[in-house]
């Protein structure tokens, strides 16, 4: 029988989980609710009781399986295979996951980062084609990325590789502060906040037409998505903004393009969801920022695999014991 792998995508509302094949075929997934009470402590335990619960309902034989993988927040050890620092799961202390999720499934596990495990799904099966040099960019309420080169993920030295929601797209002396502590990151002008910081920042000076410009300066709320779709019936303003972000997007891909020169830069994520709207703007820019053999050879792609992401990248961490199968 052709073995199985476990896929689950940690996150802080919800704990995704998907059985796939060797091939990265989904074929079957659930949720369950995380319940982040008391720092946390209950996620492992129901992690373990909601696989065991499913093998179990469908009577699945654990040595069909070669084993799990996991996408968490937080900063990710994942040769000791804990996580440390995940405060919207309420783990600000080191947690022993893999340990306690190998004794209380019995099977080998493995764990990296939410945003480099959704990089290897889109890389596997979706929108990077199982090329071995993919860059992943999630444009959500953050900017996340993973950077896959030569097949292999970038984790630096201190985990903080693909970190490129904190690429600097703007010196500028009034440029935005950044949760990190430095100013002008991707993030504070990319992400779905990021849109409508900037949104509220040109509103200031602009003086023409435009139903989001005045929904600014009434104080309604206005969603970045708002500000796309405004764009897209040809609200000036909205263009104007739309145009910015892409500019900064085109930046930032332009600078990894000609550093990394990979097959493709994928966008992710809520913001993705512009779609060609969005990839032929940051496209534009990317061209104008790159010499002729990046701009001829790495492709702005938008990602296929919306919320299955998680769970296939992290599935794929489970790959790996393929080679431990005969030991």
């Amino acid at each position: 029988m052709t073995k199985k792998i476990i896929g689950i995508d940690l996150g802080g509302t919800t704990i995704k989980f998907g059985i796939l094949t060797v091939a990265g075929e989904v074929q079957d997934k659930w949720a369950i609710e995380t319940n982040i009470i008391g720092n946390g402590q209950h996620i492992v335990p129901d992690i373990i009781a909601s696989i065991n619960h499913r093998l179990e309902l469908y009577k699945l034989d654990k040595a069909d399986f070669l084993g799990i993988g996991m996408g968490s927040p937080g900063s990710v050890d994942i040769v000791k295979n804990t996580v440390i620092g995940a405060y919207n799961l309420g783990w600000e202390t080191l947690q022993e996951v893999g340990a306690a999720i190998e004794s209380g499934v019995g099977l080998p596990f493995a764990i990296d980062n939410d945003a480099n495990v959704a990089a290897l799904g889109e890389r596997w099966v979706g929108a990077g084609e199982n090329n071995p040099d993919v860059i992943f960019m999630t444009l959500g309420t953050g900017v996340g990325g993973g950077i896959i080169a030569a097949g292999n993920l970038i984790h630096g030295v201190a985990g903080a590789g693909g970190e490129i929601g904190h690429v600097t797209v703007d010196t500028s002396a009034n440029a935005f502060a950044c949760t990190c502590g430095k100013s002008g990151c991707l993030e504070t002008v990319a992400s779905a906040t990021g849109v409508v910081r900037v949104a509220r920042k040109l509103a200031e000076e602009y003086e023409g037409e435009s139903t989001i410009k005045a929904a600014i300066d009434n104080g309604d709320a206005v969603t970045s998505k708002d500000i796309f779709i405004a764009a897209e019936v040809d609200d000036k303003f909205s263009n104007s903004v739309v145009e910015q972000v892409s500019q900064y997007l085109g930046l930032a891909s332009g600078n990894l393009g000609n550093t990394l020169n990979p097959d493709s830069i994928v966008i992710g994520g809520g913001v993705s969801a512009a779609g060609e709207f969005l990839r032929s703007r940051i496209e534009k820019y990317f061209n104008l920022y790159t010499f002729p053999q990046v701009r001829n050879s790495t492709k702005i792609k938008i990602a296929k695999l919306g919320n299955d992401a998680g769970i296939i990248g992290a599935a794929s961490l489970a790959l790996k014991f393929t080679e431990t199968e005969a030991v």
